[in-house]
């Protein structure tokens, strides 16, 4: 439902009903001549033979400004390779494939590997880090965009969105970030974004005080969407977490490097509807359970940089904290459903708060336990600094491999 509030720190640009997709996209192809566009698909073989890739596809085959389409694919041999390529062989435009499973690649990340800077673990975090050096090492595109591939409620409207505050050539954005609400089939969805990121953020608050860097991330209205956007000089510059932090990684390394005004979100979507992660209650190493534990460690080395000093007997508080807000936010949110018709299991949400409470302790514990824990990929600035040719590589071999 659109609005006009702005009331964070960093800008909103709503959707309040008064321009057509095919409005903003013919303004995109007369900005993308100063301003070429490029865009991001992060992806699992499994996601190609799934319900949501095939219409995004479709979708996006009537995108008429993008100068490339980057496609990362992980958990591919080389038959599933090849019918990737043909998959996506359907889109007019310039695109290609990064197999990152395949010998090529593997070869220059293992030239990575010896001078340790290459991406600690496999994941969505590696492969959006190689797909950005692409992009960079291409020089086709200043600006990029990257969402999810397992949206099934995709339209062609949500990149548009994303690129349109960076391309307009009288605004001043480096960085966009989507937000949409999470609701489907008559469920109100988002469970880790509700239940965790927003009351740990005001327990934050309340046991730290005021900080910038809580102003900041409290202002997105989605901080876990996967769809963003930035210019390419803030690519560079960019360190992305390997883990799940993913999302609340990279908008705090966009808060390191930009100035608020020159960061925004934008409105992308009526409803959005991806495939759901188990709780996984018995099992840290899995589904929200890690999700939950990636993104607090997250919020910890971050507040650590700005001169926090953790101690275990503030996270004991901070969990206390948390957890008396988390519950009385399932009250609003339990409300919220009823008038809107929605359903909400309130058991089952308690009990993820009640999951979510311990995890805000054990990942506080174990952040005191490891300082040395290094989960971030290094900026290709230091990556071309140690081995000069390496956008060379990344060329060559992908190259190769879509020949």
């Amino acid at each position: 439902m659109a609005d006009f509030a702005q009331n964070g720190v960093i800008g909103t640009l709503h959707n309040l009903r008064n321009r057509s997709t095919d409005e903003l996209e013919a303004e995109l192809v007369e900005y993308s001549r100063e301003t070429p566009m490029a865009l991001l698909l992060p992806c699992l073989y499994s996601e190609l033979e799934g319900p949501a890739m095939g219409p995004i596809v479709e979708q996006l085959s009537q995108v008429p400004y993008l100068s490339e389409i980057i496609i990362g694919l992980d958990r591919a041999n080389e038959q599933q390779f090849d019918a990737a390529r043909k998959f996506f062989s359907r889109l007019p435009q310039d695109h290609v494939v990064l197999w990152n499973d395949g010998t090529r690649l593997r070869h220059v990340d293992a030239a990575l590997q010896q001078i340790g800077l290459a991406p600690g673990e496999p994941g969505k975090g590696r492969n959006v880090w190689y797909c950005l050096g692409y992009f960079l090492a291409s020089q086709k595109s200043k600006a990029v965009a990257l969402h999810d591939c397992d949206i099934l409620t995709y339209e062609r409207s949500m990149p548009a969105r994303l690129l349109y505050p960076l391309a307009h050539p009288r605004f001043n954005y480096q960085f966009c970030k989507g937000y949409y609400y999470r609701a489907a089939d008559g469920k109100l969805n988002g469970r880790v974004f509700r239940l965790l990121v927003i009351p740990l953020i005001r327990a934050l608050k309340q046991v730290l005080g005021r900080l910038d860097y809580l102003d900041y991330i409290g202002s997105f209205r989605y901080a876990l969407s996967g769809e963003f956007a930035m210019k390419s000089d803030l690519v560079q510059s960019l360190r992305i977490p390997a883990d799940w932090g993913l999302e609340i990684g990279t908008l705090s390394e966009v808060f390191r490097t930009c100035s608020s005004n020159r960061i925004c979100q934008v409105d992308i979507a009526d409803a959005y509807d991806h495939k759901h992660q188990p709780v996984s209650e018995d099992n840290r190493a899995t589904g929200l359970h890690r999700m939950a534990n990636d993104i607090s460690k997250a919020f910890y080395r971050k507040l650590a940089i700005e001169g926090v000093v953790f101690t275990s007997s503030l996270l004991r508080t901070l969990k206390a904290c948390y957890y008396r807000t988390a519950l009385d936010m399932v009250d609003h949110y339990h409300n919220d459903a009823v008038m809107s018709g929605l359903e909400l299991d309130r058991h089952s949400e308690e009990a993820t708060v009640e999951l979510f409470s311990r995890v805000v302790l054990a990942a506080g514990d174990e952040f005191l336990s490891r300082p040395d824990e290094a989960p971030f990929i290094h900026n290709w600035s230091r990556v071309r600094s140690a081995l000069p040719d390496i956008f060379d590589r990344i060329l060559g071999a992908v190259q190769q491999d879509n020949a």
